[in-house]
């Protein structure tokens, strides 16, 4: 491909294949065009300038934007060893863009490949790296408050490269070292201390939960403010997790999402640690789970002590630590291969689900507060789903001539060259239940349009009336003109020949129309299993399940 048909951004980068779509965004696999020429030596930092990245993309009017916070928090952490490197944040059209090293699977991907069960020695390696991750982490006075698989990554990677042929690489800055783990998403993390003074944040209750409640803490679970204890019992419960296959609060039913969280936080406060070992896990995992959730609130943890309740393990097994893990003997001993394993890589993106069907289906059983027909949601609709859909976010979809919105002329280029480099994807349809009722909202408003009042526009006509509440909160309006009320919570009661009473039913749509969206971030976040609060470094506000 050549270089004038590539997507640039961050000044530098080009924006290559699609590698998979999260609940918060779209992320693509990139390159460093202006040393994609040289000869591959490494810079002062140890980095080769020419090696893959990744690209992340988010809507800039997203409801609970990330990449801002991720970026605060890897500047933090810079040159930190299983940290990746964070090349370039900025805004460019409509989307804000962080680019960073790219990486290979997470975890939770590499146990399902392994059958969903890790070995002790493997679980024993891959703990021993993840507590030296956390330790780094509190070091900086930051705390990481969403442990959990998915947001540990491999630094071996693999692409296909155009004549199909698979190309195995590792993370700039894992130094040569295939199976070195990175924690990613740093969306969630908080300062915990201040960091000039050390000054640790006081303890506090009834605080909103945040993490996901599959591997959160049980103080999370009864609102107490999170400090360092919090992250190790977190990585205590993935390490059961691992051994398990499962663990033993997954899958309760209750009644509402509170009602869950409480039953799961029960579950995990009445059963002891020993009670969760198995005849074949060795009793320093419920030495470990112990200790964390012994620890005081500021109480500094002993990692180091934690890290060789992990060798003792391997010690008395009879293992050493070789660096030999369980998905290095997948396919006959080859590895995990990109071919077998498929998976979407999303740097700590969530699910590789596309969310379109999902969105569309929230509240489908109210048509009207699915009747959201103006001309804003069709301009939203061609926002959201352009990165979903592979196309490249720089297409200017309303003159539709295809211009890139960066700052280099001489890479404007047209659709045709834009979805070839970005494997575009052909744009799906509206889901049907959207389809009616802009069918329905449309009526209404060529209903309207054809008023027996001459010479009044219903558009542009402004609010001239009384405003009464009824017992359900919802408004009903009063006609100066003849008295009478219309109930406008369903629509229902609209009156064509009433200039005013289309105002308010354009503003119901409206309300309707955003209440709806919030419930698509609620839908799409609870699908994620995450639970999260909006503060520290967060800005995402959802809720989801276990």
């Amino acid at each position: 491909m050549s270089r004038s048909s590539q997507h640039v951004v961050g000044i530098h980068y080009a924006v290559g294949a699609k590698i998979g779509e999260g609940s918060f965004g779209v992320i693509f696999e990139g390159e460093n065009i202006l040393n994609s020429g040289s000869s591959g030596r490494e810079d002062d930092f140890g980095r080769r300038p020419s090696a893959p990245v990744a690209i992340k993309f988010e809507p800039r009017r997203s409801d609970a934007p990330q990449l801002r916070d991720e970026f605060r928090a890897y500047r933090i952490l810079n040159n930190c060893r299983g940290i990746p490197h964070a090349y370039y944040f900025g805004q460019e059209g409509m989307h804000n863009v962080l680019i960073l090293d790219l990486l290979g699977p997470s975890l939770e991907d590499l146990f399902e490949w392994c059958g969903r069960k890790f070995s002790i020695k493997t679980t024993c390696l891959v703990a021993k790296q993840m507590i030296d991750r956390v330790r780094i982490i509190h070091e900086h006075d930051l705390i990481y408050r969403d442990i959990k698989p998915d947001n540990f990554l491999i630094s071996e990677f693999q692409r296909t490269l155009p004549d199909r042929q698979i190309v195995k690489d590792v993370a700039l800055s894992a130094g040569g070292d295939p199976n070195l783990i990175y924690m990613v998403d740093f969306g969630m993390a908080k300062q915990y201390r201040d960091p000039r003074t050390k000054q640790h944040i006081p303890y506090r209750e009834r605080k909103s939960l945040s993490g996901t409640a599959r591997y959160m803490s049980i103080n999370t679970h009864f609102g107490r403010e999170q400090s360092r204890r919090d992250d190790l019992e977190s990585l205590g419960h993935v390490f059961f997790y691992f051994l398990r296959g499962s663990l033993p609060w997954q899958g309760l039913k209750a009644l509402n999402n509170k009602l869950k969280y409480e039953k799961i936080g029960l579950t995990k406060q009445k059963l002891n640690p020993d009670e969760l070992l198995m005849d074949f896990i060795p009793a320093q995992f419920g030495a470990y789970l112990k200790y964390a959730r012994s620890l005081r609130f500021e109480e500094e943890p002993d990692y180091d002590y934690l890290i060789s309740l992990m060798d003792d393990t391997l010690h008395c097994m009879g293992m050493e630590d070789d660096g030999h893990y369980d998905w290095m003997d997948l396919n006959d001993g080859q590895g995990w291969n990109i071919k077998v394993n498929k998976r979407a890589n999303l740097h700590g993106y969530g699910n590789a689900v596309p969310r379109h069907d999902h969105q569309q289906n929230v509240n489908n059983n109210n048509a009207n507060a699915n009747a959201n027909a103006n001309a804003n949601v069709n301009a939203n609709e061609n926002s959201n789903l352009n990165l979903a859909q592979g196309n490249s976010p720089y297409v200017n979809n309303t003159n539709g001539n295809g211009n890139l919105v960066g700052n280099n002329n001489n890479l404007q280029n047209s659709n045709a060259a834009m979805a070839a480099s970005l494997g575009n994807t052909p744009k799906s349809r509206p889901h049907s239940s959207h389809r009616n009722s802009l069918t329905y909202a449309k009526q209404k408003l060529k209903l309207a349009n054809s008023s027996p009042i001459a010479g009044v526009n219903p558009t542009s006509q402004p609010p001239n009336r009384n405003r009464t509440y009824d017992s359900m909160g919802s408004h009903a309006l009063k006609s100066q003109t003849n008295g009478m009320y219309n109930d406008y919570r369903g629509g229902g009661g609209m009156r064509v020949d009433d200039p005013n009473a289309m105002y308010y039913h354009r503003q119901m749509l409206q309300r309707q129309q955003r209440a709806q969206q919030h419930q698509q971030l609620i839908q799409r976040s609870q699908e994620d299993e995450g639970l999260y609060e909006d503060a520290g470094f967060c800005s995402r506000v959802c809720c989801g399940w276990c």
